[in-house]
């Protein structure tokens, strides 16, 4: 076709000038990956030539033309297959199905009385999954000098790109972490109190979206509720210990001490000496019939 050769010779010499340059208007676009977009070409009615072309990376090919609202796609079904479509009155060009993949530079230029040229920077969005809060009691801590327990919880999302994640304390940010191209796996700590009364939640969330995940203390550091109270009972059963101990020192005490007379009548009966008495008869010497001379003599012996 005749206009389809003119107008080739036309998209070189402008796509070698003007888009080369970079002197076209730029405008940003975001959207989220599956949604559908329209790259608008603000003509009412197209009566004119008008020419798509895309640039992803280094490389750039034409996409859709129309003519005297004649339409052709060229070999756009190679990279966006049946997603294109060219409204026939206006040229606006439309992308069903968008992918993390079509993300590039649109452009647009309308050769008329004027030749005017338009850029659109499209970035796609992969969809953001809900930010997963866990919590790690092996790191339950606890102060010496209060009763304060803490407990240490992780905020993580798997395989996202152009992101950023962050914990909230009510509307302030507390800490933040972002990924541009890369496709990784995020995760970022926070140590709470147990008794912390503050509303806290996880955030991720890049130019068009976000999503949010609140947190629950009570439901996720119950394990390190009871932290305190192991050391509570510890010095409960310590203070019993004691006072076991000092009831049984008393009583041993109270023994020994009513037992002391015993041991002692005991001790004085130990040195009582035991004599026995032998009465022997002895003959009279004298033959005087005196009665005080009668005596009888016995030994003692002591023993």
């Amino acid at each position: 076709m005749i206009h389809t050769s003119s107008f080739f010779c036309l998209w070189i010499w402008f796509s070698r000038g003007v888009f080369g340059a970079g002197t076209d208007e730029v405008k940003s676009v975001s959207v989220t990956e599956g949604d559908s977009v329209t790259l608008n070409t603000d003509v009412k009615v197209q009566r004119d030539q008008i020419l798509w072309a895309y640039r992803h990376d280094s490389s750039e090919i034409r996409i859709a033309e129309i003519h005297k609202q004649i339409i052709d796609m060229f070999d756009s079904n190679v990279t966006f297959g049946d997603r294109l479509q060219m409204d026939s009155q206006t040229g606006s060009l439309t992308i069903r199905n968008i992918r993390t993949t079509d993300s590039g530079l649109y452009k647009l230029s309308i050769f008329s009385r004027n030749i005017t040229h338009k850029s659109f920077s499209v970035t796609v969005y992969a969809p953001l999954q809900t930010p997963v809060i866990t919590s790690n009691s092996s790191n339950c801590s606890s102060s010496e000098r209060s009763s304060v327990s803490r407990c240490s919880l992780v905020c993580s999302v798997l395989n996202v790109s152009d992101v950023t994640l962050s914990w909230y304390k009510g509307i302030s940010v507390l800490s933040s972490i972002s990924v541009s191209d890369l496709s990784i796996s995020l995760s970022l700590p926070l140590e709470v109190e147990y008794q912390d009364k503050n509303t806290y939640s996880c955030v991720i969330y890049n130019p068009i979206s976000n999503q949010t995940t609140h947190l629950d203390i009570s439901q996720l550091c119950h394990t390190c509720a009871g932290l305190k109270q192991p050391s509570h009972w510890v010095g409960i059963l310590v203070s019993l210990v004691i006072l076991a101990v000092l009831v049984v020192v008393a009583m041993i005490f109270l023994r020994r001490k009513s037992k002391q007379p015993t041991q002692k009548v005991q001790s004085c009966e130990e040195e009582v000496l035991y004599a026995e008495t032998t009465f022997r008869a002895h003959s009279v010497h004298s033959t005087k019939a005196y009665e005080e001379d009668h005596i009888i003599y016995s030994s003692v012996n002591v023993t």
